[in-house]
């Protein structure tokens, strides 16, 4: 039989405690943050008035296809898959001038994925975030 004081060896020690806490933490979080796949996203479109002879597009990083069409206009499909968000989204999608604005991702505890497709009239020089391109995507 141990001598042992039952308050000085407590069932809920620090060493048992924290891990039991972040096991718990992760199996309630890595449901709700499954896999984002923006493939898998319905498609959004928004068409723009252009007139401009030269188009910047700033994509900050997210997947974007520039791709030559007949049309007056800029027209930009989004897809973007919010699988999971427990958080706040930011989606910027606007032409302003020359500078056409793409953003989409999430905040907080969140699986986001995104790209965009845009169609620029023939033509139109095109910039990705202020460096001159081609057409390909």
């Amino acid at each position: 039989m141990s001598n042992a004081n039952p308050l000085e060896c407590p069932v809920f020690t620090r060493r048992r405690v924290v891990p039991a806490l972040l096991a718990l933490v992760v199996a309630v979080l890595v449901p709700l943050t499954g896999c984002a796949n923006a493939a898998g996203a319905e498609p959004e479109d928004k068409t723009f008035e252009f007139t401009g002879k030269s188009l910047n597009v700033k994509s900050h990083g997210i997947p974007t296809d520039l791709v030559p069409a007949d049309r007056k206009d800029v027209k930009v499909t989004r897809w973007f898959d919010k699988d999971g968000r427990i958080g706040d989204t930011h989606e910027v999608w606007e032409l302003q001038g020359d500078v056409l604005e793409l953003r989409a991702g999430c905040n907080g505890v969140a699986n986001c994925d995104a790209r965009f497709r845009v169609e620029v009239p023939q033509g139109v020089a095109v910039l990705r975030d202020g460096r001159e391109t081609d057409l390909k995507g």
